[in-house]
């Protein structure tokens, strides 16, 4: 098997991830851009174990388990955190987040 198409398709991945990630403004599009990177990576992963298995054998799945574990945990506290967010400002917008806390007097 070619590892090159498999490669080709992760990079794809990343990228549009990566562009989700710095483009959108919607919290929930930015969760899922940046689950298209965490595929991504585990495309990558995949790969790299069955083109070097004799190395270390299934290091890639492995790794590619923990990555989808770590993508659970992020969505539950993400959303978690983007209903928060949408009942106290009525938005899920990310630009319209205060970074600061305003006092008033």
């Amino acid at each position: 098997m070619h590892a090159t198409i498999p490669y080709l398709i992760a990079s794809l991945l990343i990228g549009l991830g990566v562009y989700g990630v710095l483009a959108r403004r919607n919290a929930i599009l930015v969760l899922m851009a940046v689950e298209l990177l965490l595929n991504g990576v585990n495309l990558v992963f995949v790969t790299a174990d069955v083109t070097v298995q004799a190395v270390l054998p299934h290091s890639g799945q492995v790794f590619a388990l923990f990555v989808i574990v770590l993508a659970a945990a992020e969505i539950g506290v993400g959303l978690a955190v983007v209903l928060q967010l949408y009942r106290l400002r009525k938005s899920v917008a990310v630009d319209e987040v205060p970074l600061e806390e305003e006092v008033s007097a």
